[in-house]
């Protein structure tokens, strides 16, 4: 049996007082001391009540090993994105990576795959599917219902799916940014618990008092706890933390204990704040995860203080995974292998990331040229997506243009090309124009793009557009800037989605990739994350799928020109 001394900060009875902790797989005893002690904060282990892992592009046992240097022991995680592309073998996967990993891993039943039928899917997955992956992996809850239009129209298919989870007792996630009065009521009604997609408190106080309970999510892209933060004292049952996409260069700068932070300099009361993070996902999801009582798994963290939340250890089950003035204890997988090709500068670019492994991937994309992106005028009003940094929403602009003629790109008015390619299947491109990046040269692409993960890029010119995505298909997925006739990108070796390399690689890669864009003139905070969320079908307003231009609100196509 192993002892620990520190002040402990318990949860559940609001209340830090020193103690000596005695424990071995589970706590045993807690010994109250009179004597104060300057030796740190125990914690429970912190929770990402929503994320997908994949958007961090690493493995989930990479996602774990940089998670736990932060203090979170559990992620409540959906994998609708290595789903969309592979199915049930993608789930697998996942489950199969993260299985002998010292992480508390709550995976769930993606419940859209696809997300709408106005995208060409990769995979499917019916209410069969969602019944054999409850039944035989006992996976924990269905993820985020994002059909509400389904939901609230009482699809038949969409109400299968929801009947399946309601029959094994497990909880549903919620999807309905915006949605409010009586059709908000009717997804409630069905059976969706939760919510993370809020971004204003009225939103959140309808939701909660008709009774879901919300995820306030600070993620690379979508930010909303500088709006929602007065929720965990409002409702302190009814409130948790998560971060839905944080790409690798956040996750290795912090994770929930960010949150935490940011939440005491806000004045939030620590307990309330600690529950948010801690007690409410555990109690809600049902996971098996220690919150720091006698007799519970010992699963806890050391911290330095409770202003910064400055992680000193980490401990699952009784055992050391991190442990930042010695080593870190966490064992992968003996099977993955993490082996990277050092940084090379090459004639075309840096890369990054050359896997010495197969993984799975799926691509069929046959490269495309200059007259497959060019658009003629047919009218003298154009439709323009609006993006806007740091959040998900878009709006819809319409732009003047001269009948007849052939558009192009627009540095002056940031009025760039936005174009989706088919990765499963040779097809002909989608093209519309896009405000809010700011480029002023080059062209991003990508193969991260929510939720059919076609390819994705933005630019301000043709050539440059072209030659980012017929990379992308040399490389069968990962991210690229054209820049300055030369090329930055790194490769995602596993379903276009995830790397193999290590977090603190990918990190570093990814950094260096937001950087080149900043110098071609990119003014969001995270370009590829929000060029990612570009084609997502399921948050107004106005996205581009494969198939065209999509319009949210009316949830159909719309023509590029009025």
């Amino acid at each position: 049996m192993e002892m620990i001394r520190a002040n402990v900060v318990d949860v559940i009875q609001n209340r830090i007082y020193p103690a000596k902790v005695y424990y071995d797989t589970h706590i045993r005893e807690i010994s109250e001391s009179s004597r104060v002690v300057n030796s740190g904060y125990l914690l429970p282990g912190l929770v990402d009540a929503h994320v997908h892992i994949e958007s961090s592009m690493l493995l989930p046992s990479e996602f774990a090993r940089m998670a736990i240097q932060h203090g979170t022991l559990a992620a409540v995680s959906d994998p609708h994105e290595i789903a969309n592309v592979l199915g049930i073998g993608g789930i697998d996967f996942m489950l199969n990576n993260a299985s002998h990993i010292p992480f508390r891993f709550v995976f769930g039943v993606p419940s859209c795959v696809p997300a709408t039928a106005f995208e060409t899917a990769g995979s499917v997955i019916t209410d069969k599917d969602i019944d054999k992956l409850f039944s035989e992996q006992k996976l924990s809850y269905l993820s985020e219902m994002m059909n509400f239009p389904g939901v609230i129209n009482h699809d038949p298919e969409v109400m299968k799916k929801i009947a399946v989870a309601q029959h094994y007792g497990k909880p549903i996630d919620g999807h309905a940014p915006g949605l409010t009065g009586e059709a908000l009521r009717k997804y409630i009604q069905a059976g969706i618990s939760t919510d993370h997609e809020c971004s204003t408190l009225d939103e959140a106080d309808e939701k909660i008092c008709l009774g879901m309970k919300i995820l306030i999510r600070e993620g690379s892209a979508a930010k909303n706890f500088e709006a929602l933060w007065p929720l965990i004292e409002r409702y302190p049952e009814r409130v948790m933390l998560c971060t839905d996409d944080l790409h690798p260069d956040d996750l290795n700068c912090g994770h929930i204990n960010q949150l935490l932070r940011k939440g005491i300099k806000k004045g939030l009361d620590l307990f309330l704040l600690l529950r948010a993070a801690t007690v409410n996902p555990v109690e809600h999801y049902q996971i098996d995860l220690g919150l720091l009582q006698p007799g519970d798994p010992a699963d806890f963290i050391l911290v330095d203080d409770l202003r910064n939340f400055a992680v000193r250890k980490s401990f699952f089950r009784g055992i050391t995974v991190f442990d930042r003035n010695g080593k870190e204890f966490l064992n992968l997988e003996k099977s993955i292998d993490l082996s990277v090709s050092k940084i090379r500068r090459h004639s075309s670019g840096s890369q990054f990331n050359v896997s010495r492994k197969s993984y799975p991937n799926r691509f069929g994309a046959t490269k495309i040229s200059v007259s497959d992106i060019e658009i003629k005028v047919t009218s003298d009003k154009m439709k323009v997506i609006q993006a806007f940094d740091g959040e998900l929403f878009t709006h819809q602009l319409i732009h003047k243009v001269r009948k007849g003629v052939i558009v192009p790109a627009n540095v002056e008015t940031d009025i760039l090309k936005l174009v989706v390619l088919n990765r499963y299947q040779p097809a002909k491109p989608s093209v519309a124009f896009i405000r809010g990046f700011g480029l002023k040269e080059g062209a991003l692409a990508s193969t991260v793009a929510h939720d059919s993960h076609h390819i994705i890029a933005v630019g301000c010119d043709d050539d440059s557009i072209v030659t980012a995505i017929n990379y992308i298909i040399d490389i069968k997925g990962g991210l690229t800037a054209v820049y300055d006739k030369s090329q930055v990108y790194l490769k995602l070796d596993i379903a276009g989605l995830m790397s193999s390399a290590s977090g603190e690689e990918v990190g570093f890669a990814y950094e260096t990739l937001n950087k080149t864009a900043a110098q071609m003139g990119c003014t969001l905070t995270a370009p590829f994350m929000t060029l990612s969320f570009m084609a997502l079908l399921v948050i107004p307003e106005l996205k581009l799928s494969d198939k065209g231009l999509f319009d949210v609100k009316q949830f159909g196509w719309t023509d590029l020109f009025e």
